[in-house]
């Protein structure tokens, strides 16, 4: 298994070539054949073993192939992509607020009654955003992705942030989100918020897992 090892990491040097996280790579993956042998010691066959490395990681010229490719995803375009996508949810909602109370049309109140009858769908809804933010990170930046995690979180939720002294202070009408804005609602709104970080952390371990 040592030199199916040795094979496989020098065949994934010369792949990677002069990708600039080269020697982490090579770490990573030399640790994971370890931990990967280990569930393999009842086989002998060495091709049924190099199958199944292949199998859990695939060769080492589509792992470098990937790894190239990633490298097209800078951490500020990922970082900004997650912000506008936040920022548009919250003008989407929004415009859909304003013209509902501002707008008498029958089909948009509907479509208002419908969408604030079931409050604990929207916030699942939107915990799955900030969970998506956490894997797309790990999975793209791996172990350095981290920092940049913590960075685009804050950031992203500035608009939450803003959308909450806004509506306490009351320069947004309440009545406005009637009728979301329930003491039930409210409760539901503090658990995930505060929720929000450990699901985005969660997410990003579980990205970088699968980056591998």
């Amino acid at each position: 298994m040592e030199r199916l090892k040795n094979e496989f990491l020098a065949e994934l040097s010369q792949s990677l070539i002069s990708h600039p996280d080269k020697e982490s790579i090579l770490n990573d993956y030399d640790a994971h054949l370890d931990e990967l042998f280990v569930t393999l010691y009842t086989l002998e066959d060495e091709s049924e073993i190099r199958d199944q490395v292949y199998s859990r990681f695939g060769t080492p010229k589509e792992i470098a192939d990937m790894w190239k490719e990633e490298l097209s995803v800078t951490p500020s375009k990922m970082k900004w992509l997650f912000v506008a996508v936040n920022i548009c949810l919250f003008v989407g909602g929004a415009i859909l607020t304003i013209a509902h109370n501002l707008l008498d049309w029958g089909w948009l109140t509907k479509v208002w009654n419908q969408l604030t009858s079931f409050p604990i769908v929207i916030a699942l809804i939107y915990s799955f955003f900030w969970a998506l933010l956490g894997y797309e990170i790990g999975r793209g930046f791996g172990h350095k992705g981290r920092k940049l995690m913590k960075g685009t979180f804050l950031i992203a939720l500035l608009p939450n942030i803003l959308l909450m002294i806004l509506t306490v202070f009351k320069i947004i009408p309440h009545e406005w989100f009637s009728p979301l804005l329930t003491e039930s609602f409210i409760g539901i709104c503090i658990i995930f918020t505060i929720l929000l970080y450990p699901i985005c952390l969660i997410s990003y371990r579980w990205g970088k897992k699968a980056s591998v």
